[in-house]
């Protein structure tokens, strides 16, 4: 009667981490760390969204928590920083672009900038703002023409 018992107990399926499940679902690594790595990110948004939150929000005095000053700053950034990874852009307003609307030089001014500094400047110049340097052989003796 005990082994059927053990028979009995040992046919229940262990529960699995949420890793395990990760690694049932994509049988590529490259796929299940891709997986892991939204996980992540959307951890960070969420982590970053709440303390912006937070910042600007006042909670109630029946809470008991004190009241927080920070600079929302740092955490606004990452937060932006985040957005951006998932594709997602803050809009621009009209002016603050610089006039063309686009954000940026289009690339046929670019090209056009390239191939003038090319035919401007073709060689590079060093300028070295320093105390007097002497280039030599290693000799101490002066050069004397």
């Amino acid at each position: 009667m005990p082994e059927e018992v053990k028979k009995e107990i040992s046919k229940e399926p262990k529960k699995k981490s949420i890793l395990g499940k990760l690694k049932e679902a994509a049988d590529d690594k490259e796929e299940q760390l891709a997986i892991l790595s939204t996980f992540v990110r959307l951890g960070i948004l969420v982590w970053s969204g709440g303390i912006l939150t937070l910042a600007y929000i006042k909670l109630p005095p029946a809470l008991g928590i004190p009241e927080q000053k920070l600079d929302p700053t740092f955490i606004a950034s990452v937060f932006t920083g985040v957005l951006a990874t998932f594709g997602v852009q803050a809009a621009k307003k009209a002016g603050e672009s610089g006039g063309n609307g686009g954000g940026g030089i289009s690339k046929a001014d670019m090209e056009r900038l390239i191939q003038a500094a090319a035919q401007t400047a073709p060689a590079q110049t060093i300028r070295i703002e320093q105390a007097p340097i002497q280039i030599g052989f290693g000799t101490d003796k002066p050069y004397k023409m």
